[in-house]
This record gives C-alpha cells, sequence and structure tokens, in this order.
C-alpha cells in the first residue's frame, strides 16, 4: 500500500476512509524496485504477479486498487499501465522470474500504450491531462522493455514495431513538452514543462507548451503552461532516455532550482510544481481541498539520481533525506518549507499533516543508496540508454492512432497507422487523382494491426487522405482522416 497514514488525518473520521490505503501501480513498483536494490526477489516478484492478476483484458491498470485488487478511483494513467513492464524487466534482470511468464502482463500493456497514447488522461501527480515528461519517460523505456521481452522469445516484428513506436515518441519529447518562451527564468526560455495540457477525448487537437492554459487542481488556478515546470523531466534522465548534460536538461535544472528548490536545515528540497495547492496552508491549518504545495523528499531523492549521472556526489542528497526523516526513522510526504509558525505547529524543515511514513519515499532512497553504491543509477534501463543516449536513435515515422490522430507529419516520413482491427486502407496523396491501397498487417502478439504509407516523396504541403474497410464486419469506415506534411515549427 502506498501508506498506512491518512494526510491530515486529525480533520477525518470514521465516515471518510481517506487515507493511502490503497495500492497505486507506480508506488508499488517504486516499493519493489527498492527491495531490488537490496537484494530480495521474492516480494518484487509477487508484486508483479499481483499487478498481472488485476490488470483488465485490454491492459489498462486501475488508478489504484484494495489489496483483493478491486479498483477503488477510476482514473486513467498511462504510467501505471507502463511502470509493470519496467517493474517485469527488473526482476528478469535479477534472474528472479522463476516459472512466471510475464509476456501476457508486458504485450497487453504494450499494446495499450501505443492505442491509447501519448495523452495521458492524469500525470503521476494524478491532476492532470495532456503531454506529461515523465509519463512519456515511463512509455518510452516499457516499450523498450517489452522490445527485448519480444527478441527473447523469437518474435523480431513484434520487437521491432514496439521499437518504432519509441522511437517516434522519443523523436517528439521536446515538440509536445518543451517552451522556447519561458517567463520564470532570464536567459533560459527553452526548458521542460510541468504538462503540456491536452485531452484524450479530444481527438487531434495536440497541445502547444507556448501557449496552452493549465488548470492547476486544488485552487492553483489557470496559468500558461510555459510558467508551469516540475521536476518531471528528470525521469527522462534517470531512465535512460536523455543525457544528463543535454544543454535542455541542463537549462531546465536552472529552472526549477530556481522556482522550486527550497534550502532547508536539513539540506536543499523541491516543490512538485509552482502554484501547486496541495500541501498544508500558509496559517498552518490542514489542506482541505485547498492549501499550499510544500516540499517532498522523493524529489530530494530524484534530484540525487539526477546528480549521479551528471557526475557528481549523489550523497548530500542522501544525507539530506536521512535527516528529513523523524525519530522513528519515518519519512513524510511533505516538509514544512517556510518559518515557524509562532504557535509551533509547524517548524521549518519537519513534517507536515501529509502522509508519513510513504512507502514511495523510503523506496527513492533506498534506490538512491544503492544507486551511489553502483555509481549507476539503479532504476537505468541499460537498453534504453544505449539506443537513446549513446546512438541517439532517430524515428524515420510519424504514427497516426484513433486515440491520437496527428495532423500533421514531417517530410520525408512513412506514415505508419496503427489499428485495433483488421482492415484495408484506401488513401491519396494528390487530391484522390491517384488512389493507393494497404492491407494492415497483423501484428497478433499485440492483437492489433497497422499499415505504412509510402509519403517519403509527399513534397511540403501535400495532404494524404485515408480511410478504412473494416474487414470483419466488411464495411467502409464512412468518413476519411488527413494528415498535411508540413516542416517543423
Amino acid at each position: 500500500m502506498a501508506s498506512l497514514s491518512i494526510p491530515w488525518g486529525e480533520t477525518k473520521d470514521d465516515s471518510d476512509r481517506g487515507g493511502y490505503h490503497l495500492v497505486w501501480a507506480r508506488d508499488m513498483v517504486q516499493t519493489a524496485t527498492a527491495l531490488l536494490a537490496c537484494g530480495r526477489t521474492e516480494s518484487p516478484l509477487r508484486a508483479l504477479i499481483w499487478l498481472a492478476c488485476i490488470q483488465e483484458a485490454d491492459g489498462r491498470m486501475p488508478q489504484n486498487s484494495s489489496l483483493s485488487g478491486k479498483p477503488f478511483w477510476t482514473g486513467l494513467q498511462l504510467d501505471e499501465v507502463a511502470v509493470p513492464i519496467l517493474l517485469a524487466w527488473r526482476v528478469r534482470r535479477a534472474n528472479a522470474l522463476r516459472q512466471f511468464d510475464p509476456w501476457i502482463l508486458i504485450s497487453r500493456a504494450a499494446a495499450f500504450l501505443i492505442l491509447h497514447g501519448p495523452v495521458t488522461a492524469q500525470e503521476r501527480w494524478e491532476e492532470n491531462s495532456g503531454y506529461s515528461p515523465s509519463t512519456l519517460a515511463a512509455i518510452i523505456a516499457s516499450l523498450v522493455c517489452a522490445a527485448e521481452f519480444a527478441r527473447e522469445r523469437k518474435d523480431v516484428m513484434t520487437a521491432n514495431f514496439l521499437l518504432a513506436y519509441a522511437d517516434w515518441l522519443s523523436s517528439r519529447l521536446e515538440a509536445w513538452t518543451v517552451t522556447d518562451c519561458g517567463e520564470l527564468l532570464p536567459g533560459k526560455p527553452r526548458h521542460y514543462v510541468r504538462i503540456t495540457p491536452a485531452s484524450p477525448s479530444s481527438a487531434g487537437v495536440m497541445g502547444d507548451p507556448n501557449t496552452a492554459t493549465i488548470p492547476i487542481a486544488n485552487g492553483g488556478g489557470d496559468h500558461p503552461a510555459r510558467n508551469v515546470v516540475g521536476g518531471d523531466f528528470l525521469q527522462l534522465v534517470r531512465l535512460g532516455i536523455r543525457a544528463a548534460d543535454d544543454p535542455l536538461v541542463v537549462d531546465s535544472v536552472a529552472v526549477i532550482d530556481h522556482v522550486l528548490k527550497r534550502d532547508l536545515p536539513q539540506g536543499p528540497c523541491w516543490r512538485r510544481y509552482n502554484h501547486d495547492g496541495y500541501g498544508q496552508k500558509d496559517d498552518g491549518g490542514a489542506f482541505d481541498g485547498t492549501g499550499v504545495g510544500r516540499s517532498w523528499p522523493i524529489l530530494t531523492g530524484e534530484r540525487g539520481h539526477y546528480e549521479l549521472a551528471a557526475g557528481s556526489d549523489p550523497k548530500p542528497f542522501i544525507a539530506a533525506m536521512e535527516k528529513f526523516a523523524n525519530a522513528g526513522g519515518m519519512l513524510p510526504e511533505q516538509l514544512w518549507d517556510a518559518a515557524d509558525l509562532p504557535d509551533g505547529r509547524m517548524k521549518l524543515g519537519k513534517p507536515t499533516g501529509s502522509a508519513m511514513p510513504l512507502c514511495w519515499a523510503h523506496a527513492e532512497y533506498i534506490s538512491l543508496v544503492r544507486s551511489a553504491h553502483d555509481s549507476v543509477g539503479f532504476d537505468r534501463i541499460e537498453p534504453v540508454f544505449q539506443r537513446y543516449v549513446a546512438k541517439r536513435t532517430k524515428s524515420p515515422h510519424e504514427i497516426w492512432t484513433f486515440c491520437h490522430p496527428i495532423r500533421q507529419a514531417l517530410p520525408g516520413k512513412i506514415l505508419r497507422v496503427a489499428i485495433a482491427a483488421d482492415a484495408a486502407i484506401t488513401w491519396s496523396a494528390d487530391g484522390w487523382t491517384t488512389v493507393n491501397h494497404a492491407d494492415a498487417v497483423e501484428m497478433s502478439a499485440l492483437k492489433l494491426w497497422f499499415a505504412d504509407l509510402t509519403t517519403k516523396n509527399c513534397a511540403t504541403g501535400a495532404v494524404i487522405e485515408f480511410t478504412f474497410f473494416w474487414k470483419e464486419v466488411r464495411r467502409w469506415e464512412g468518413r476519411n482522416y488527413s494528415v498535411v506534411v508540413r516542416g517543423p515549427k
């Protein structure tokens, strides 16, 4: 479970179930990974099997669940669909899968991510929909891991298909999640944003990190997305998708330090994002739907992982996390990061009324200790690092799905259409003067189909139009879809 505690429990009664007494796949994978970092394998394997049991047939994962596996909240978070694949890869790396074959879990999750991503209905803080750097990092890394499993099964075609989608996501990261006109730190206008707002239900309407407005939960108000930042992009470095010394990453670190860093008596700590409303009120009152987001020890651990990847010493961050713990060794969700209140209720650097202990915070500490011991991030996915940092693999594709029907494609790219049922695709790139036909290719391991429209020679400004004839039901789609060939912004 995420925690045995109830945040701001002094304001709850028995009529409010409250608390973190539920299992989030994200928190569970963090905890299981920390146990692997300790050399433990039994509980991580059991966690993986439990996740496989609660996964739905289409590959989605519940937002959270009771211990029995019954879903509780109903949100959809794509990183929670992805991270069980990462856990499967790590358990396999530890040679601890025993007789359990996680392929059904992996293939279902991978297919769901492709057919329903990359816009997530909720990011890891469970508050906003859109293009999230941390969610995209989890998806990219998980698909590369899934490809490793497919290759192990001698299924080269599936492995290549999974890698092609991961490569495309990697190639679009900056377009989706980076602003060129940020105003938070003079001289640093180009940086990652917390999330670029977009809705999974608004098919084809792409978010723009430069112009979009983001509504902040918990009374935080509406703000330009370009001026709302968080450390979520650090997951791109942690999992091996971007280099720690990438100039964009370095500038983004400078921006979050300027906006979110708090120097506490024990050491540095960071807030989740600016304008955050989830936390203790300024007068020390309990969070009641509004408040002020405070500093999270988890984020000190995440920063320690980044510093290690950048070649710096992570030990000061380990020491800070140890000092954040209470006398019983418990790490809180949040720390009071303002001056002591006169009534003594809140003291600088001490726990607020948020959850304590938070399993995720303890897992972050343990993983950081192991990473420091190894001199490399324990969470880093080596095939991901080799593909995107060492080799800087690019993508020859633009990928269209019904949940993410792109409206523009870069010149020279292959337009790949991925669908959930068998179809023949009729298409044209010259106003139907020339009519082309393509039968979708079945990816039986993933239970989906795809077709590549050979548009490499299409001139800028060309409009690619296509429609579907669904073979199983013997009917036409009844409408055309279009993608315009245009150069980058």
